[in-house]
């Protein structure tokens, strides 16, 4: 008897022990080095700990027995899946088409067009006010702005007018002929060749009306036009954004990685959509400053990942760290196969870190919001691009502080699983995210001194 429970202490001792060991070695690695300390104590306290039962395992047997029961105990709970007060599936039946022209890139965008403020906000008088205080503010690359860099700020603007001026390149004639095509062969090629360009992970998704905005509003030379809407087919592309920038946030390095993704995951879409013309087939991309359609949920409802507190997607492997481009094709393609839940969205309901880190108040804590007749977390727009002005960066400090941000390691592959079982380890989850990386983040006064990493 004394033996076996000595040889469990033993167990017990050893796999907690590589559990830290490798943590702390990971945090570390991520120069996580608050997350490393406090495992390294976690270490030492746990050798001596198993090493007291070992020693002492016949004088306390009876509290041996007990704590090897109830760790046994835990452990097992631990990998049963129960989440008794899930969300129930999203109606997307009776949804409305969202107009483009709410958007608040569209609505900043207007104030160098007096013609369309006045049939804007004939539309819609609630936003005259709230867009006026926004118009006010300087824009994204002049010097009144909190992160304003006279060197690098010329930077991303020179991305988002190359991207502007790719446009063209989103839209093409198909080929005369149309070829046949054996569908999962050609879904096959699209995600084999667009993960050799650089994204991360795709899915194909039958379009529904709610995937479409009503109305184009971003540019002047199409404002108010309907969208086109006989696409069959949304091809998602998903490109990482690099942590090492992201963690920066609110600071410029966090719009310089944004307009960097952006660049990148455009040329994979426009890539795709002259692919798929070339078999004689319409194809559209859509990527920054260019969408006629909704990435997230597209996103979302094709199984990339799950709808987060802060309204974007939650990747199933990078979390929000990521940037997205869709392809819309008239050609029938199967829809990517629906992986195993995730239970994001549940962890989402009990972390609110990204509500409590917003600088702007922009995230909501209370519980997930309905509107266009659907229910879906979403931002309050006016508060966080206002915010964004002001500071002249994109912020991505609710992204920063997420605890899906993290790197894909074997540990924080661990840490999802886990997380994907029930609402208890989400609980520990998340206190653990707390205590080895902090609740709340400090926002810096000024850039790095090296912007750009």
């Amino acid at each position: 008897m004394i033996q076996t429970l000595i040889l469990i202490n033993w167990i017990f001792l050893i796999g907690s022990s590589i559990f830290f060991l490798v943590l702390g070695l990971s945090s570390f690695k991520e120069k996580e080095y608050r997350a490393a300390i406090i495992v390294s104590i976690s270490l030492v306290l746990n050798g001596f700990f198993w090493g007291w039962f070992i020693k002492a395992s016949q004088i306390y047997i009876g509290f041996n027995i007990i704590m090897v029961v109830l760790l046994g105990l835990f452990s097992f709970i631990s990998f049963i899946q129960y989440f008794p007060n899930k969300s129930a599936a999203r109606d997307t039946s009776n949804a409305q088409q969202y107009d483009e022209r709410d958007n608040m890139f569209a609505r900043d965008n207007i104030q160098y067009s007096p013609e369309l403020m006045e049939a804007y906000y004939a539309m819609r008088p609630e936003n005259e006010s709230s867009d006026k205080q926004i118009h006010q503010k300087p824009e994204f690359g002049e010097k009144d702005q909190t992160y304003h860099d006279e060197y690098t700020a010329p930077c991303f603007n020179a991305a988002f007018k190359y991207l502007q001026k790719s446009i063209p390149l989103s839209k093409g004639e198909p080929a005369p002929e149309k070829k046949s095509l054996d569908p999962a062969l050609f879904c096959k090629t699209i995600t084999e060749f667009a993960k050799f360009y650089g994204a991360c992970d795709i899915s194909f998704l039958t379009l529904l009306p709610h995937h479409f905005y009503s109305h184009r509003g971003r540019h002047r030379s199409n404002w108010g036009d309907k969208t086109d809407q006989f696409y069959k087919t949304a091809i998602t592309i998903v490109i990482p954004m690099r942590l090492e920038m992201i963690k920066k946030g609110p600071t410029s390095c966090v719009l310089q990685e944004s307009a960097q993704k952006y660049v990148e995951v455009a040329k994979i879409s426009n890539i795709v959509a002259e692919y798929i013309r070339n078999f004689g087939y319409q194809a559209r991309a859509h990527n920054d400053g260019n969408y006629d359609t909704l990435c997230v949920p597209i996103a979302v409802e094709s199984g990339l990942g799950e709808l987060g507190r802060m309204g974007i997607l939650m990747h199933k492997t990078h979390g929000p760290c990521v940037r997205l481009a869709t392809v819309t094709t008239d050609l029938e393609l199967p829809n990517t196969s629906a992986p195993p839940p995730l239970y994001m969205e549940e962890f989402c309901k009990i972390c609110k870190k990204c509500a409590d880190n917003c600088p702007s108040g922009s995230i909501t804590q209370e519980d997930e919001p309905s509107s266009r007749n659907i229910r879906h977390w979403s931002i309050q727009q006016e508060k966080c691009f206002s915010y964004w002005k002001t500071i002249g960066s994109d912020c991505g400090l609710c992204i920063s502080v997420c605890p899906y941000t993290k790197p894909n390691t074997l540990i924080h592959k661990f840490v999802r699983f886990y997380i994907s079982r029930n609402i208890l380890n989400q609980k520990i989850a998340l206190f653990m995210d707390d205590l080895l990386y902090g609740r709340y983040k400090k926002i810096p006064k000024t850039n790095p001194e090296k912007i750009f990493k």
